[in-house]
C-alpha cells in the first residue's frame, strides 16, 4: 500500500515486492526499494528468484476475448517434501514489479508448515504487460477484479503442475493459502471473499479492503503517529515551503532536489510522502529526530526536511522524483511503470485521496481532491473516474461478507484506516501496538525499510506485540487449515486452464 498511494515508487510503500514504490504508495505506491533496490542481489533477501511462466487470459469477463499474455510467477519447494500434499501458500504480488519470493516471516510459516511457496506477478506490472505501450485504452483490463481471475486461473493451473510433476490425477487438491500485504492483502481478502472454494482461508496484512474518495484519516494518522513536537514542527514545515512556493517557487523546489516537478500540487505531494513514509514504513526518527532541534546544526525547518526529503527519501529509499511528473506518468513507455499502472487504478477503482483534512493537516492544504481528480484527468483523459462506491458495493468495504481471513495492521500505518480494525465472526482483526509498527509488520518485522530477513521482529520497540499476534495468525492458519478439505478431488470441470490454442496479445 511509499505513500502517494504506493496501496508504485497501500498497496510503494506494498514489499510485497510489490507493495512498493508501492504494496506500500501512489496512494499505496510501494516505494521502489521494496520491489527492487533494498533487496535485488542480496544473498538471503529472496527464497527464489528464478522466473517461470504462464498464459494468462487478457480479458477474464469477455465470451468472445480468448486473447492471453504471459505472466511470471515463481515457486519455493524446499519445505514441501518428496510427495508434495502439503499446503500451498499463495503469496500474491500487488502493484509493482515481483522480482522473486522474498525471504520475510512467510518464510518461516512456510517451514512450519510444510507448505510450497507460490507468487504470481499482478497483471501489467513487471515482466507480466500484455501491451508494450500503457495507453489509456490499453489499461482498460488493469483491475483488482481482472487480477482476482487471474490468481483462481493461477491456482488451478498450477494444482494442475503439481498433479502432473507427481503423476497425480487431474482432481487431486493440495490446500491453499492466501497471502498478501497492503493492496495485495485486500487482493488476498477479495480473492476469499469471491472464490472461496479454492482456499482454505487468508492473511490481509495490512489489507486496503475499503476504498475511500477523501482520504483524510491517512494525514490525521500522520500527525497521530508523530506526536505532537514533531508533527508541529511537519506543520510549520509545511506552511514555510506554502509561503515560499508563491516567491520563488523554482528556488524552493531546487532546494529539494524536486525541480523538475512544474505543478507545485505534483511537489508537495512529494513532500507530504516523504514525511509519511517514515511512519508507514517503520522509521520514525528518520524524519521526527532531524525536525527536533534543526537550529543548533544551523538550519532552518525548511532547509532540514530538504536534506532529509534528498538524503533520505530520494537517495536512500531510491524514490525517482519523476514518478510524481504528471508529465512523466502521462508517458505510455516509461523507463518505470508502476506509478502509471497504480495510479491508473487509484483514478479507476480505489482513489485513497489523500487529501489534506480542512483542519489541523501535516500535507498541504493544496494536496486536495482538487488536485487529485485533475491528476486523473491530464494524466488518462475524460472519462476515467474513480468510482468508490461500485467498488465498495462490489466488496463490501470494511463490512466484508467473508469467512476465515485474518486482518493486521500495524499501530502506526496510515494505511490502516482503509483496512478491517474490528473483528467479526470468523474474521479476526489484530492491531499490532508499538511506535514503529507500520504496513506489514507481522510479516516483514520492523522496520519494514530496509529489509528484514525472515522478518525480524527485534528493532520494533515491542517485539512482543509483534510475536503475539504472529502466534494468532499461526493459530488461525493451523485450525482452517485443519478444517479444509484434506487432498481430495474436485470436479474436472471448475475453472480450467485457457486452452492453449488461444491466441497471445499482440
Amino acid at each position: 500500500m511509499g505513500s502517494r498511494a504506493r496501496f508504485a515508487s497501500l498497496l510503494s510503500a506494498s514489499f510485497l515486492l510489490l507493495l512498493l514504490r508501492s504494496a506500500e504508495p501512489l496512494g499505496l505506491r510501494q516505494q521502489t526499494p521494496l520491489a527492487g533496490g533494498e533487496l535485488l542481489g542480496v544473498a538471503g533477501r529472496y527464497l527464489t528468484r528464478e522466473e517461470r511462466w504462464m498464459n494468462q487470459r487478457l480479458d477474464h469477463f469477455s465470451p468472445t476475448d480468448h486473447r492471453q499474455f504471459k505472466q511470471r510467477y515463481f515457486e519455493f519447494l524446499d519445505y514441501h517434501g518428496a510427495a508434495a500434499t502439503g499446503p500451498v501458500f499463495l503469496r500474491i504480488c500487488g502493484e509493482s514489479s515481483c522480482d522473486g519470493i522474498p525471504n520475510d516471516y512467510l518464510a518461516v510459516l512456510a517451514k512450519k508448515f510444510g507448505a510450497a511457496v507460490v507468487t504470481p506477478e499482478h497483471r501489467y506490472y513487471g515482466k507480466s504487460s500484455p501491451f508494450d505501450s500503457l495507453t489509456t485504452e490499453n489499461l482498460r483490463f488493469l483491475s483488482s477484479k481482472q487480477a482476482l481471475f487471474d490468481l483462481a486461473v493461477f491456482r488451478q493451473y498450477y494444482q494442475e503442475t503439481l498433479n502432473s510433476r507427481h503423476n497425480r490425477s487431474s482432481g487431486f487438491e493440495n490446500p491453499w493459502f492466501v497471502f498478501g500485504v497492503s493492496y495485495a492483502g485486500a487482493l488476498s481478502a477479495w480473492f476469499r471473499l469471491k472464490f472461496p472454494h479454492l482456499t482454505c482461508g487468508s492473511l490481509a496484512s495490512s489489507g486496503v479492503v475499503l476504498a475511500v474518495y477523501n482520504f483524510t484519516d491517512f494525514d490525521k494518522q500522520v500527525g497521530e503517529s508523530a506526536g505532537p513536537e514533531c508533527k508541529a514542527a511537519l506543520q510549520e514545515t509545511t506552511r514555510l515551503v506554502d509561503e515560499q512556493l508563491r516567491s520563488d517557487s523554482h528556488s524552493v523546489k531546487a532546494l529539494f532536489g524536486a525541480q523538475t516537478l512544474k505543478n507545485d500540487g505534483d511537489f508537495l505531494f512529494l513532500l507530504a510522502d516523504a514525511a509519511a513514509t517514515t511512519f508507514q514504513y517503520g522509521n520514525p526518527d528518520a524524519v521526527c529526530s532531524l525536525l527536533a532541534n534543526p537550529k543548533k546544526n544551523g538550519k532552518d525547518l525548511v532547509e532540514t526536511y530538504a536534506q532529509f526529503v534528498r538524503d533520505y527519501y530520494i537517495k536512500k529509499l531510491e524514490t525517482t522524483v519523476s514518478s510524481y511528473d504528471q508529465e512523466y506518468l502521462k508517458e505510455t513507455t516509461p523507463d518505470d511503470s508502476s506509478s502509471r499502472l497504480w495510479w491508473f487504478q487509484v483514478c479507476s477503482e480505489v482513489a485513497y485521496f489523500q487529501v489534506a483534512p480542512k483542519n489541523d493537516s501535516v500535507r498541504s492544504a493544496k494536496v486536495n481532491t482538487r488536485y487529485n481528480l485533475d491528476l486523473c484527468k491530464n494524466v488518462y483523459g475524460e472519462g476515467v473516474y474513480p468510482d468508490v462506491f461500485m467498488t465498495n458495493l462490489y466488496y463490501g468495504g470494511t463490512s466484508i461478507a467473508a469467512s476465515k481471513i485474518v486482518f493486521t495492521n500495524g499501530s502506526q500505518d496510515p494505511w490502516r484506516h482503509a483496512s478491517k480494525q474490528k473483528s467479526s465472526k470468523d474474521m479476526p482483526s489484530y492491531l499490532i501496538k508499538c511506535s514503529n509498527c507500520g504496513h506489514g509488520t507481522d510479516l516483514r518485522g520492523c522496520p519494514q525499510l530496509p529489509f528484514r530477513i525472515k522478518g525480524d521482529s527485534s528493532n520494533c520497540t515491542s517485539p512482543e506485540a509483534v510475536d503475539t499476534v504472529r502466534k494468532q495468525i499461526t493459530k488461525h492458519i493451523d485450525l482452517w487449515l485443519s478444517q479444509c478439505h484434506e487432498p481430495t478431488r474436485l470436479g474436472s470441470g471448475m475453472l480450467s486452464h485457457p486452452m492453449t490454442h488461444e491466441r497471445t496479445v499482440q
